[in-house]
């Protein structure tokens, strides 16, 4: 750590092998080609549109691999994107990240995946990044896009933070006493993983 643009990619899970898939056929198209071409890799994309224009409300059967400040929101509010009760029992095949009781009243827990990793507090140490800082690395990256070269960027702060702190930073803005649940890990995640922004900043 931090992972520069020269580290080394050695993917463990599927979504890795996936994104380093799409940029070997980019870098293979760009052989033979003249287009001017920018790959930015982001770090874990956070927030939302701060003039409400776009929030965090993915399709349901999307949110399990959801952002985690969406999470965080969902189980600080009780809700569930698309369900508008205060109230209610859940049927018995609607179980996803966020998992409520059948035989309670309506709750609703972060599931935090993970608590013995090899970090400060046992959680996942990950490098967040605002969407709107993301949108800014886009028009940056048009800018200076040049025919007939790729340019690979990291997009991130340069600064980890664990799950556990990210959660408590969410308690804190929303002044909301989110429950959570700390289950075991799920297979295919790193420690810690937090980029080097210094190229896209110069």
């Amino acid at each position: 750590m931090p992972i520069t643009e020269e580290t080394p990619q050695v993917p463990i899970n599927q979504y890795g092998k996936a994104k380093k898939m799409a940029e070997d056929m980019i870098m293979d198209f760009s052989k033979n080609s003249d287009m001017a071409i920018m790959i930015l890799r982001y770090f874990n994309v956070i927030g939302s549109d701060p003039e409400r224009r776009l929030g965090e409300a993915p399709r349901l059967e999307l949110r399990d691999q959801g952002r985690i400040s969406g999470a965080c929101f969902d189980a600080a509010r009780d809700i569930i994107p698309g369900i508008k009760v205060s109230y209610s029992f859940l049927p018995l095949h609607f179980t996803h990240r966020l998992k409520c009781s059948l035989i309670k009243p309506w709750c609703i827990s972060l599931q935090v995946k993970g608590t013995d990793y090899k970090t400060h507090d046992g959680t996942c140490i990950r490098d967040y990044i605002d969407v709107t800082d993301l949108v800014d690395a886009h028009i940056k990256a048009l800018q200076h896009a040049k025919p007939r070269n790729v340019g690979i960027y990291n997009v991130g702060t340069g600064k980890g933070r664990s799950v556990k702190e990210f959660v408590e930073a969410c308690k804190k803005a929303m002044r909301a006493d989110i429950k959570v649940d700390y289950i075991p890990r799920r297979p295919g995640d790193y420690a810690e993983v937090f980029s080097d922004p210094s190229k896209i900043r110069q």
